[in-house]
């Protein structure tokens, strides 16, 4: 125990009781190994608040032993936000019954990369009453993400982005370009705003005004644990708005549209804009357009 005190007087993010108690874990037993662990795979680099670093650490530990410390280190970007994501289902008003209505015999987790992929064997409340027998799912695990809709309510036209994408392509798709509102991950530390702001930066080179919420929602909760923050926002969107963007260190390759509201539900009732949380937020906006008109020229 002595080496475990002179460790976390180095390292100040022990200074918190429950951080240090969910490292030592039950008893203490093993705590040396789970803290050198740890402390190997954050880099000795804290985490953005305490809350964040805790859930990031039991993300951590529970690995030891199926992955590499330097492995899980250079994975840190990715399991911060998947932790942040993790916190903020926390947060979510719960549906469904709760005290027992999930029990998991065994998690296992045979891919961890920029996504994961975890197995669970579970049994799970029935709404008739009783348990359901044993089940196997496989979940895919990304971190939460925003998309926006840029628009101009002066000039009725809204900003669309178009790129390569990796889903279709496995898919099938011969041509995997779509046409997608801006879109992209949380990082840890991020709000939702602060995340489809520095989007439409780096993927449009605009600066939004207002984020008016469109939805918060699962776009495919059967396998998937992605959850996304809609928004529409309200843009200044002149001619030659449209060009060439995107993070070069981030592989990104972005054309801009920007085009009239009319031509982009033309678009959709066509199939060009396969994209669902596009789809969702030109709805919204189908219904809310008059309204930011009216207010946007002062009536």
């Amino acid at each position: 125990m002595a080496a475990l005190e002179v460790s976390g007087r180095d390292d100040p993010r022990l200074d918190d009781p429950a951080l240090l108690a969910l490292i030592l874990g039950p008893g203490g037993t093993g705590g040396a190994a789970r803290l050198a662990f740890w402390q190997a795979a954050t880099l000795g680099q804290a985490a953005p608040d305490p809350a964040l670093e805790r859930r990031l650490a039991g993300d951590i530990l529970a690995l030891m032993g199926r992955y590499p410390a330097d492995r899980l280190a250079q994975l840190r970007g990715p399991m911060l936000s998947r932790a942040a994501s993790a916190l903020r289902a926390d947060r979510r008003a719960a549906n469904g019954p709760l005290d027992g209505a999930v029990e998991v015999s065994e998690w296992a987790h045979p891919f961890r990369g920029f996504f994961a992929v975890e197995v669970a064997d579970l049994r799970h409340r029935r709404f008739a009453g009783g348990m359901t027998g044993p089940i196997r799912r496989e979940m895919f695990v990304a971190t939460d993400a925003v998309t926006v809709l840029p628009y101009d309510p002066l000039r009725d036209r809204v900003l669309l982005v178009e790129q390569f994408r990796a889903g279709p392509l496995a898919r099938g798709e011969a041509r995997p370009w779509l046409i997608e509102a801006v879109a992209g991950r949380i990082d840890a530390g991020e709000t939702p705003e602060q995340a489809a702001r520095r989007e439409a930066a780096e993927e449009a080179g605009i600066a939004l005004g207002a984020l008016i919420p469109v939805a918060d929602y699962y776009p495919s909760p059967g396998a998937m644990t992605e959850y996304l923050y809609s928004y529409v926002a309200l843009a200044d969107l002149p001619e030659g708005t449209g060009g060439l963007h995107g993070l070069e260190s981030e592989g990104e390759d972005i054309r801009t549209h920007v085009i009239p509201f009319d031509q982009a539900m033309r678009w959709m009732a066509e199939g060009r804009l396969a994209n669902a949380p596009l789809i969702l937020s030109l709805f919204w906006l189908a219904r809310e357009r008059e309204r930011l008109r009216g207010t946007a020229r002062g009536l």
